[in-house]
């Protein structure tokens, strides 16, 4: 074996009486010395080891310390990576064991982080100690030396889980990697669990928690801590919901019979009643039926002994009635409308105010074909004729697929065959009553049409295909808008969500009508977007498809990321036949086939054929965020000392909201603070939702609901359902009827809204927050000039204008320019007017504001507007028949 050369004289002074006896002989040098694994001459026995070295760790900066402790040994040295440690950075010690009388000799080094980290070898930094007596040489056992360390991220940390009662509960935990291996706790609302002591759960399966058959008591917040001897971390808490599911109780016993010959049985959804978000029970909680097997008694005698005689008197007496009220009726409308028409009889036409009836935007011609009625407003007329009314005040026309053209069927029932005359106020005042006609006799699914204005063809063609296709959209009618709209186009909105379609003048043909409709997707099933996309608004579908418009119209879709294309890389997706999503054009892309301009909370759209939409979103940094609307619901529980508070944190966008606000109101919930907006960054980071500063002694709130936390993924990707958080507060006494506290959301490394709420939990002393005033609340449809900010007369002179190219530059360019269009002005240069498509664009975003006055600034500043006709007035606005109550200044 080898031998330290530091060692090498010694043990030959040592061994000189045997190497003289010619026991052997010895060759060294200055460096080492090669001796015999046994001296067999040499007295005593081979050394043996009291204590070994251990294994090590370096923590931070500090040596660690290897001992060796030998009986009988002269000498003990330590190897290290197979080369001897230096005498010098030994320490010995020497004495003598009183048992046997040998000597012990003991030996320890230092090692450093430096020498651990400067080691490259195929395995961790080792080593050894060599103890040598007279017989010989023995080798402890090798010992790593590593250096401690524990990474700060858990490779996985455990996600909230919503279990039925009974049911499996299995959070996952991968600690992160650190050496040595990190020991994993688990904690229960800071509170160690102790799977030993509760034979339910189980925590030895690869640092999993699993809970075998889910108790209420098990909810809670789960934290997975992990510890080496460097450091202790903390996962995410992940919050356990284990809901119960309501249950019907058997029927109670029917009721005693009641006067009406009915009675009745309830049941309760008490066995069990659902708790913590479980479902409440299906089907009705009570149950009515007849108790007499239609042997119902009147005046003490059995229903079928009553006389025929009394039936049939009753019955002549209720038609008399009915036919004399009716009498009554017209007699009073022909009256009415006789003197009516004296008193307008100054106009020279026929003219009826109908504005006390209906409500819209159109005058209507109505032609009434009568054959030979009884009931006609004038008795002298003949059978066979046409009587015309003109109903020169608005009027408002019905979705034709859910009820008739015209709902004015207590007044014109007897007239049967209606027709239409669409004309403006203008033309009325001209006399001008000659125009195409609709007929106004239709029924639910059809459409009014006639020889001289029809429908597009497509539309008869395929009636059935686009009846089909319109009762597949939303069934709820907020979410969903219709109107007929003819050549001068007209404004289609769902109140309250921000989506909306601009049809501009010309885009239908002169001679057609097309119903078309506009719906927020909510039924079907919806994008899943790819990779790390998320989806920024709602799913659009307007219609009919199969129809194609002349003139770009413009959809605008509400959004909810804070636009910046540094950040984001919005694309704009259709909806296949066959139920499949492709792209259409990315916003920031350079194309012709249609036109995105993303203002900071909707996108506006210029579209050439009609079909279902959507905004999805790529995020191309930490830095990119989604804005969600938080707000605070409340409302009484079944329990009357019961307090529930839902927080719900959704995608900023109107519809979104409109959402929650439809569902809070069927459930009886109250805004108890006005919402507020929260930057949530796509930094992986999850979302923290707290209720601070109780009252101490009037309300408590119940376990395990204080602090709830959302991963990130569920808040980054929560379109399809309102994200909420429900937390459950008690009072003491029925007494309390106030609440005050604080509702803090707060994304980890991130943004934080306070919301204060202070609110009477008493219906009659609750105040009302106004959380919705949309300008488009009350009109979902708008026809013809009306719908437009800008007068069609200077419309037609901004475009003749711009549209013809200036030596200086003053063109349609520089019209898109100055209303902040900049980009992909190809798109126009391809338009039969580049102006008109650019003021159409300019209609899609100021429909709320209307503001004129930066139009205005922009023609002014290009200097192509002339001085005198700065100061049009609404008088000057021929073609425009919607007040205006300022100067326009264009």
């Amino acid at each position: 074996m080898e031998t330290p050369p530091f060692f090498g004289l010694a043990l030959m002074l040592l061994l000189l009486p045997d190497l003289l006896a010619g026991t052997g002989a010895l060759r060294g040098n200055d460096n080492g010395e090669t001796l015999p694994e046994s001296i067999p001459s040499a007295p005593g026995t081979l050394p043996h080891f009291l204590q070994e070295p251990d294994d090590a760790y370096i923590i931070k900066s500090n040596p660690i310390v290897l001992r060796c402790r030998a009986v009988p040994a002269m000498q003990i040295f330590f190897k290290c990576n197979g080369e001897w440690v230096h005498q010098n950075e030994h320490v010995s010690e020497e004495s003598m064991d009183e048992s046997t009388g040998l000597k012990v000799r003991e030996a320890y080094i230092n090692v450093t982080r430096q020498q651990v980290e400067d080691f490259h070898g195929p395995e961790d930094y080792w080593c050894q100690c060599v103890a040598w007596s007279h017989l010989g040489t023995s080798k402890s056992r090798k010992a790593s030396v590593r250096i401690a360390y524990l990474r700060k991220n858990f490779e996985q940390d455990p996600q909230g889980r919503e279990v039925p009662i009974e049911g499996m509960i299995v959070l996952h935990c991968r600690p992160p990697e650190g050496v040595p291996a990190a020991e994993v706790e688990w904690l229960k609302n800071e509170e160690p669990v102790d799977a030993e002591q509760d034979e339910n759960i189980d925590t030895r399966a690869d640092h999993n928690l699993i809970i075998r058959q889910a108790r209420l008591s098990d909810s809670g917040n789960y934290t997975c801590m992990a510890a080496n001897i460097v450091a202790k971390r903390r996962s995410l808490s992940a919050t356990v919901v284990v809901y119960v599911d309501g249950g019907w109780e058997v029927w109670s016993e029917w009721s005693v019979c009641s006067p009406e010959c009915e009675h009745m049985r309830i049941r309760e959804c008490s066995a069990p009643p659902p708790r913590n978000g479980g479902k409440f029970c299906e089907g009705p909680s009570q149950e009515s039926e007849n108790c007499t097997e239609g042997l119902c008694i009147q005046d003490k005698k059995p229903l079928h002994e009553i006389k025929p005689q009394n039936i049939e008197n009753a019955t002549d007496i209720a038609l008399y009635s009915g036919l004399g009220a009716a009498v009554i009726a017209v007699a009073v409308i022909v009256v009415g409308v006789t003197l009516y028409r004296r008193s307008q009889s100054e106009y020279g036409v026929d003219v009826i105010d109908s504005s006390a009836l209906t409500g819209g935007f159109q005058t209507f011609n109505f032609k009434t074909v009568r054959q030979g009625n009884s009931l006609l407003l004038n008795s002298s007329m003949q059978p066979d004729l046409t009587v015309s009314r003109t109903y020169s005040g608005p009027i408002c026309l019905q979705d034709p697929i859910d009820k008739e053209l015209m709902t004015e069927s207590s007044l014109f029932n007897p007239l049967t065959d209606i027709k239409v005359k669409v004309q403006s106020s203008f033309m009325v005042s001209l006399g001008v009553t000659e125009r195409s006609e609709y007929h106004g006799k239709t029924h639910s699914g059809t459409f009014p049409h006639d020889s001289n204005r029809t429908f597009h063809p497509i539309h008869a063609k395929n009636k059935a295909a686009y009846i089909q296709n319109l009762s597949s959209l939303s069934k709820r009618s907020e979410m969903r808008a219709t109107g007929i709209f003819g050549h001068l186009g007209g404004r289609l909105g769902i109140p309250n969500t921000g989506v909306s379609l601009l049809i501009p003048h010309g885009a239908i043909p002169e001679e057609a009508s097309w119903e078309i409709y506009l719906a927020i997707n909510q039924d079907e099933a919806s994008l899943q977007p790819e990779g790390s996309e998320v989806l920024l608004g709602p799913q659009v579908t307007c219609g009919p498809p199969d129809v194609t418009v002349s003139t770009p119209f413009a959809l605008t879709i509400p959004h909810c990321a804070e636009a910046n294309s540094e950040h984001w890389n919005v694309h704009l997706k259709k909806k296949k036949l066959q139920g499949k999503w492709e792209e259409v054009m990315s916003v920031e892309e350079e194309t012709t086939s249609c036109y995105c301009l993303l203002d900071p909370y909707a996108c506006h759209i210029l579209l050439d054929s009609f079909g279902t939409y959507a905004l999805t979103g790529e995020p191309l940094s930490d830095c990119s965020v989604k804005e969600l609307k938080v707000a605070v619901f409340g409302c009484m529980s079944c329990n009357s000392l019961d307090y529930s508070l839902r927080v719900y944190c959704i995608d900023n966008t109107p519809c979104a909201f409109q959402e929650v606000i439809s569902d809070e109101t069927h459930q009886g919930g109250q805004l108890l603070e006005e919402p507020k907006l929260l930057h949530f960054k796509g930094n992986t980071f999850s979302l923290q939702i707290s209720v601070l500063d109780i009252p101490p002694f009037l309300w408590r709130i119940k376990p395990f609901t204080a602090c709830q936390e959302v991963p990130f993924s569920r808040v980054w990707r929560s379109n399809q359902q309102p994200l909420h958080c429900a937390f459950s507060l008690e009072r003491y006494t029925p007494a309390t009827t106030q609440l005050s506290c604080k509702i803090c959301v707060r994304q980890v490394k991130g943004h934080e809204q306070i919301l204060q709420i202070q609110t009477s939990i008493l219906e009659n002393e609750k105040e009302t927050i106004a959380f919705f005033a949309h300008d488009d609340s009350n009109f979902p449809a708008q026809m013809g000039p009306q719908a437009f900010k800008i007068p069609y007369s200077i419309r037609q002179r901004i475009c003749a204008t711009f549209d013809t190219p200036s030596t200086k530059g003053k063109d349609w360019q520089m019209l898109a320019q100055k209303n902040s269009i900049n980009r992909n002005l190809s798109y126009f240069a391809t338009q039969r007017s580049p102006s008109a498509v650019i003021l159409d664009l300019w209609e899609a975003r100021h429909q709320h504001d209307g503001d004129l006055d930066s139009l205005a600034c922009a023609l002014e500043e290009i200097g192509r507007t002339q001085p005198k006709n700065s100061n049009l007035t609404e008088t000057q606005i021929e073609e425009s028949n919607f007040s205006y109550s300022r100067q326009n200044g264009l």
